[in-house]
């Protein structure tokens, strides 16, 4: 398991019954996590001072319990910062476990001994794109969601990384890779944070299981001649990360050599001292 466990303004507090307990700045939230199926005792303090409690419907769907937490605040990690959000669907804006992969890409740039240009798919609020940027990298950022794009523009300027080499794109990944194709434009690195399902600006249908391998191939045409790195995100339930393993060592290591590896992400619980896994990963690297 690859820990994110260098944060300082994030803290995974503890994990019962169905729900995370945070440390989100200075902010207490409780969030609903189906991973978390023990019953461990809660007897972490913070369990009832909590600030913000996303509570699931029995119907689908939930809401927010904020009492009096604030409508966004903002929170570093290293030399990037991140507004966030308590949104629908319990998401804050930010996936802290992926901070592991924000400095393994920020060392195989540093590393790498020219300018590396980085396509990131399924792009969300731009953790990877700050990342890639601050490693003096050239980033296209791609995500469906207009309101997503704009986040990722609003991180990078609080980050004081607006002036990096960026692309930022609203549109359907799979099309704007097929357009990329034609125009005979190539990366050194992609980084795709797939969604188990969803849907394109243009009403289009996303579903991992059916769409990645295609998806995959399709992209391995806009990797230039001496490509770095591809990382792929996983969220969805029961989806090893051999599986992952099998896309890359198919797709890339068969054709640039490299060396493909794959495992869990994880955070450190604070009260347990155990680690929790939030979802798969697999790096391909050349």
């Amino acid at each position: 398991m690859w820990l994110s466990d260098r944060w300082k303004d994030y803290e995974l507090l503890d994990v019962s019954d169905g729900e995370r307990l945070e440390r989100w700045g200075s902010h207490i939230l409780i969030r609903p996590d189906p991973q978390a199926i023990w019953r461990t005792p809660r007897e972490h303090p913070d369990w009832n001072r909590a600030e913000g409690r996303y509570s699931r419907s029995r119907t689908g769907g939930g809401a927010w319990d904020k009492g009096g937490l604030p409508s966004e605040w903002e929170i570093d990690y290293r030399d990037l910062r991140f507004r966030v959000k308590p949104m629908n669907f319990k998401h804050t804006g930010l996936f802290p476990e992926q901070a592991v992969n924000w400095d393994r890409m920020r060392s195989l740039i540093g590393s790498a001994g020219r300018e590396i240009s980085v396509l990131n798919l399924f792009a969300y609020t731009g953790g990877a794109t700050l990342a890639c940027l601050a490693a003096g990298a050239s980033v296209c950022h791609v995500d469906a969601a207009k309101g997503m794009v704009a986040w990722a523009k609003e991180n990078a300027a609080l980050s004081g990384l607006s002036g990096g080499k960026v692309r930022w794109i609203v549109d359907d990944c799979a099309k704007f890779v097929e357009r990329e194709i034609r125009r005979g434009r190539r990366y050194d690195a992609i980084i795709m944070d797939p969604p188990s399902y969803g849907r394109g600006p243009g009403g289009e249908i996303w579903k991992l299981e059916d769409d990645l391998w295609d998806f995959v191939s399709l992209c391995r045409r806009v990797l230039s001649d001496d490509p770095l790195f591809v990382i792929i995100n996983s969220y969805t339930t029961g989806l090893a990360p051999s599986v992952l393993t099998y896309f890359t060592e198919s797709l890339f290591t068969g054709r640039f050599g490299g060396r493909s590896e794959a495992g869990e992400l994880g955070l450190p619980v604070t009260r347990s001292g155990l680690a929790f896994p939030c979802g798969a990963t697999c790096r391909w690297e050349r």
